[in-house]
């Protein structure tokens, strides 16, 4: 199976655990995107692999007066759908496809947002590309996303643990590498900063439907890190655990 289908497959067989996760659902970066839409006030914003649409659902509050929510998944597509209908978000509509080949003009939106997909996607060159031919000049492209940490040994210890525990996982990518891509897009990097996002370890697997065997080798892996990779991840006795969370903000030249 290619990595899209398989990405279809898993997020499509558990669309509806998105929508209710509290990892998802919740966070301060969502009342920003709601804060960020009020302060620029776009037209057109684009939510690249809107997943259960909470990114969409956020600029949507914050006034934005048309919103796209784009993923692979049909079936996360109709749990945007049917939620927007429910919070009365007449404004946002849904579009199936990949985001390295986005089916708009260029310069078509204000605003692209993307949160908790990019390391799902396989040829992140492309993407952003994409996103940046479809920005408006001057327009702002927002990425929220578990970030791999610049030391080698914790960086190895995260893509481990996420590819095992989903095996659509392409790469969490450091906050640098991600400065050094958003710039080769020709996108100026506004800024970033980060955060711990604290994970429970029996709602992160049963969220995605991990596999019983892969939930074990998860938790033999968990049980043989090191201690300095077991006090960075902030590792618990039941496996839970924390990674890095980054809000990276770039804007197309006028």
């Amino acid at each position: 199976m290619d990595l899209q289908n398989l990405v279809q497959q898993q997020f499509g067989n558990t669309a509806r655990n998105y929508l209710s996760s509290t990892v998802h659902a919740q966070g301060t970066d969502l009342a920003r995107l709601t804060a960020l839409a009020k302060r620029l006030g776009p037209e057109r914003v684009l939510d690249l692999g809107c997943g259960a649409g909470h990114a969409s659902f956020a600029v949507a509050a914050g006034g934005a007066r048309a919103v796209v929510a784009y993923d692979l998944s049909a079936e996360m597509l109709a749990v945007v759908a049917t939620a927007a209908t429910e919070r009365g978000h007449s404004q946002i509509a849904t579009l199936q496809g990949p985001v390295e080949a986005l089916p708009f003009a260029d310069g078509e939106f204000d605003l692209v947002v993307t949160r908790f997909s990019a390391h799902h996607w396989l040829d992140m060159g492309r993407a952003l590309a994409e996103a940046a031919r479809v920005l408006a000049p001057g327009g702002t492209l927002v990425v929220i996303d578990v970030v791999a940490p610049e030391t080698p040994l914790y960086d190895t210890v995260l893509q481990t643990i996420e590819l095992l525990r989903d095996a659509s996982h392409v790469r969490d990518y450091r906050v640098s590498e991600w400065r050094a891509m958003l710039t080769a897009a020709g996108l100026d990097v506004q800024g970033s900063d980060s955060w711990k996002l604290p994970l429970a370890f029996d709602s992160w697997v049963v969220r995605i439907g991990t596999p019983p065997g892969r939930v074990a080798a998860l938790r033999e892996t968990f049980a043989a890190l090191t201690r300095e990779a077991r006090d960075y991840f902030a590792v618990t006795a039941d496996d839970s655990f924390s990674s890095d969370t980054a809000w990276i903000e770039a804007r197309r030249a006028n």
